[in-house]
């Protein structure tokens, strides 16, 4: 099924981005991390796992005024929750939902909204060069890897009330 552009109008609702930001952080970086170890984790080869152990990142959906604090521990990413002892992030990364979404379906590259000062990336710059790279080499798009990836989790699933 081919991918309908992102509308670049699109803003979100401020009454959206208003309960947004009233949500508590943590159980959005569960969800966050769940969708990274379900789409990402396959992709990324032992180098760029080792670059990330322990690391403490957050994503940051600017308009919705949320954040999703995460590092890579052992086998797949883990949610960090507020106060934990990791302090700051070693990398942030900031843009606009329409913005991510457009990176995740590779309408826009990183590099692009970098310096259209749509996305925002502080911290250690070492890192955020590896979490881009890592990135770019994945060749499909993020949104087409996803839902590949929902398809192998639910036909591996067992059916409930058998098959007539």
């Amino acid at each position: 099924m081919p991918a309908v552009p992102v509308n670049q109008n699109l803003i979100l609702p401020p009454l959206l981005a208003a309960l947004g930001r009233r949500l508590p952080a943590y159980p959005g970086s569960l969800l966050c991390v769940a969708a990274l170890n379900l789409v990402l984790r396959p992709h990324l080869p032992d180098d760029v796992r080792a670059g990330l152990e322990g690391r403490h990142l957050r994503l940051r959906v600017t308009d919705a005024g949320v954040a999703f604090d995460f590092r890579w521990h052992g086998q797949g990413f883990e949610a960090l929750a507020p106060g934990s002892s990791s302090g700051q992030p070693a990398l942030e990364l900031g843009a606009s939902a329409r913005d991510l979404l457009a990176l995740a379906r590779r309408e826009s590259d990183p590099d692009t909204l970098f310096f259209s000062r749509r996305l925002s990336m502080e911290g250690d710059t070492e890192l955020g060069l590896l979490v881009k790279n890592s990135l770019d080499a994945i060749e499909a798009p993020l949104t087409e890897l996803g839902r590949e990836a929902l398809t192998r989790l639910f036909s591996a699933l067992p059916r409930r009330g058998g098959a007539r």
